[in-house]
């Protein structure tokens, strides 16, 4: 028997994974998934033997649906429901607000109905554009922390600029604030010298969802993508901006990173802690006190409206990606929308030609190269739909453009980690803090015309007449699009 098994081990493992494969495939069809990306991983199990099966439990997996992110510690504690019920706003708030927004409105129902999105009033908001003024306005807040400081970022490095935002939250631990902080151990990179010193300075800190060779992972599993910092309940930032020198334009930048963050200060602050909380009681794995300095009472005295939407495994929908469906079609005069990864789904293609074709002036800023070929290529492949139907597509070339904002008709603004691509919409957990004020969306508007300058507007009739071999390369990159 044994003899029989080394002399056949080959094809018993073929067998054993095909067995294994037909029945991920079954699973697959029962799930009722989109057909594009079932047809996806069909072709992979069926022809890449071994791979497919990787592939399949790295990628195709719905986390969302079986909840491994438990935040029922979090949820049922006396001082989130106490604070829940505090931000509710009057009768007569809603009424003012529905005014002002007018059918803009269905998007703060939609997060309320979906998740532990409330709409909170009393906040103060500073858009700040690129890494240097980020870390500026964000190292001073740090460095006047009373009582606690918490963070939950997707990279940390401890590069010069790392070390600098990690040696004062040493410093702020050592004279008695709270520090806490959680990293992707896939995007961040902390060297064994600093992990000692965040450890002797009293930071409490966790890498989340741990891999064993973070080096060679790469995206494969689901990350946590957010980009958090809340000083002492009152001030959060949320944006696309990670702790790295490549965020940071300086003599020594060998590219011009083009990128957008959140400073608040006020009641969405309290949201942003929420959702931290249930982030740390999923890295810890342990029962968290939920104190109340976490959320203090604001004096706040500017009214902007703002929700803060969070999505990923654990959240019961795509709740940023029906945020932006649902301002894209309520749309009336423009869509401004800059991203750096941009693979679609059929839903968000379709509303945007839908909006640009009855009028909408629809614009769309994406890197003229980025960063992974395979995802420039996939990019490339979505672009000649909008095209035809209208849509202006202009590719930044000043250096790497990597915010993730959208701005439509001085009424709505959004600013957050969430890129328009499957990663983010389904499977990284994400967070975007959607803003609906006139003057705020003006700012965002003003940048993005800004950022035009530094753009190249694509022309239908040359892209259309692009290399055949360009296009096989873009057709080929997007069947692995709801991979990517």
């Amino acid at each position: 028997m044994i003899d029989f098994l080394i002399e056949n081990y080959l094809s018993i493992l073929i067998i054993v994974n095909y067995l294994v494969a037909i029945s991920a495939i079954i699973t697959i069809l029962l799930k009722n998934i989109n057909p594009t990306k079932t047809v996806s991983y069909i072709i992979v199990l069926a022809l890449f033997p071994f791979f497919g099966i990787v592939v399949y439990f790295l990628f195709g997996q719905q986390y969302r649906k079986t909840k491994i992110f438990n935040r029922k510690h979090v949820i049922n504690s006396k001082v989130i429901q106490s604070i829940g019920k505090s931000l509710d706003l009057e009768v007569y708030d809603l009424k003012v607000l529905n005014e002002k927004l007018d059918d803009k409105i269905k998007l703060i129902k939609l997060l309320k109905a979906s998740e532990n999105s409330p709409l909170t009033i009393r906040n103060e908001v500073k858009i700040l554009f690129n890494g240097e003024a980020k870390f500026e306005r964000l190292f001073k807040d740090l460095r006047q922390a009373k009582n606690h400081i918490h963070m939950e970022y997707y990279i940390i490095k401890d590069d010069v600029i790392g070390a600098e935002l990690l040696n004062i939250l040493c410093e702020k631990s050592r004279e008695g604030v709270e520090v806490k902080m959680t990293y992707d151990d896939v995007g961040s990179k902390l060297s064994k010298r600093m992990r000692d010193e965040l450890d002797s300075s009293g930071i409490i800190h966790y890498p989340f969802m741990p891999v064993v060779f973070s080096s060679l992972t790469g995206k494969s599993n689901y990350r946590n993508h957010r980009k958090i910092a809340i000083i002492d309940g009152q001030i959060g930032y949320v944006g696309g901006i990670n702790i790295s020198d490549n965020y940071v334009n300086n003599k020594d930048s060998k590219l011009f990173w083009r990128d957008t963050h959140l400073r608040i200060y006020g009641e969405a602050v309290k949201v942003l802690q929420f959702h931290f909380l249930t982030t740390w009681d999923f890295v810890t794995k342990k029962s968290i006190e939920v104190k109340q300095s976490y959320f203090p009472e604001t004096d706040c005295k500017k009214n902007v409206a703002i929700q803060i939407a969070a999505s990923g495994p654990d959240t019961d929908w795509a709740n940023i990606m029906e945020a932006i469906l649902t301002a894209i079609n309520n749309a009336e005069s423009y869509i401004y929308i800059t991203t750096p990864y941009f693979i679609p789904n059929d839903q968000l293609i379709t509303a945007l030609q839908i909006a640009s074709k009855i009028g909408v002036d629809v614009r769309l800023i994406i890197p003229k190269n980025s960063d992974s070929w395979v995802a420039e290529s996939a990019t490339n492949s979505f672009l000649e739909p909008l095209l035809e139907a209208g849509v202006k597509v202009y590719r930044y070339y000043k250096g790497f453009v990597h915010a993730k904002t959208m701005v439509v008709d001085d009424v709505f603004t959004t600013i957050g980690s969430c890129n328009l691509d499957n990663r983010s919409f389904n499977i990284n957990f994400e967070i975007n803090a959607l803003i609906y004020d006139s003057e705020e969306s003006k700012v965002l508007k003003n940048q993005f015309i800004k950022d035009i300058y530094d753009s190249e507007l694509i022309d239908f009739e040359s892209w259309k007449n692009r290399p055949r071999i360009q296009k096989l390369k873009e057709s080929f990159s997007r069947l692995l699009s709801p991979l990517l």
